[in-house]
């Protein structure tokens, strides 16, 4: 476990707009999951290979993806955009 912690980038309302309740609780989901690797968030999802930088994570069977941000120097994870294809 970690001291790693998550949060909106802008904020809840401005990212999880319109987004039905089952997506937002698995964006959460996910994002608790990410805070707990810790530093090694900066190498979780795309892009491959790379390190650091606004990552993108798949969701719910490829039916949308997370941008987030990694931070070590914050000790925490920004979820900064939602895209659901519904």
């Amino acid at each position: 476990m970690t001291d790693w912690t998550w949060e909106y980038g802008t904020s809840a309302e401005y990212v999880t707009s319109g987004l039905p309740p089952g997506v937002v609780a698995e964006v959460e989901r996910l994002a608790t999951e990410l805070a707990a690797l810790g530093e090694s968030a900066v190498r979780v999802g795309r892009p491959i290979g790379k390190e650091g930088g606004l990552r993108e994570f798949d969701i719910l069977s490829g039916r949308g993806f997370i941008s987030f941000l990694a931070i070590p120097r914050h000790a925490c994870v920004y979820v900064c955009n939602v895209t659901w294809y519904g």
